[in-house]
């Protein structure tokens, strides 16, 4: 009988702590209409508990909203600002998880995002690309994860740029993580 960590290669249950060196918190946004604005944010931290059933594990997190980076100054400023993030009054933004779910052979993470005050459902479509030795020693952990916001949902207004900015946004995570040991 195949159990669901059969199909996660290599899995182990633990607590791991997100490697911010080899990870990756970015998302899309549309300008125009008619293109794509990427960016990423360079400050974050987590804590993944892998249980030994999978469906029991649990995610939290914590991104630095002025860590945000798009590539262009000015733009960086904006985004950090009122209109978008509002960064000087809600300095992170938030995700804990609520359940894990299998279904059509991957899995979804459901949980509560918080953005400027505003705490929303969300799910995350969940790849666990695996488990296995790290380049120090010790055992490191992979996941690759997306969801999509409507940046209203949270008071993202975008002030006069609102206009040209899509209320879609694509979340998107590559996850590196190490097994604390004890």
């Amino acid at each position: 009988m195949s159990t669901l960590t059969d199909q996660i290669p290599g899995y182990i249950a633990g607590t791991w702590v997100i490697d911010p060196v080899h990870s990756d918190v970015s998302f899309v946004v549309r300008h125009l209409g008619v293109s794509k604005v990427r960016g990423h944010f360079s400050a974050f931290e987590g804590t993944i508990v892998t249980g030994a059933d999978p469906l029991t594990s649990t995610v939290t997190a914590t991104i630095e909203t002025a860590s945000v980076d798009t590539r262009n100054g000015q733009r960086d400023a904006h985004v950090r600002g009122d209109d978008f993030l509002d960064a000087d009054n809600h300095p992170e933004l938030t995700f804990v998880s609520t359940g894990v779910r299998a279904v059509d052979g991957g899995f979804l993470v459901d949980g509560d995002l918080t953005l400027r005050g505003v705490t929303k459902t969300v799910t995350l479509e969940l790849e666990p690309n695996g488990f296995g030795d790290g380049m120090q020693g010790g055992k490191v952990a992979g996941f690759s994860a997306s969801t999509e916001i409507n940046r209203r949902d949270f008071g993202v207004t975008g002030g006069p740029a609102g206009a040209v900015v899509g209320d879609k946004i694509t979340i998107l995570l590559e996850i590196e993580a190490t097994l604390q040991e004890g």
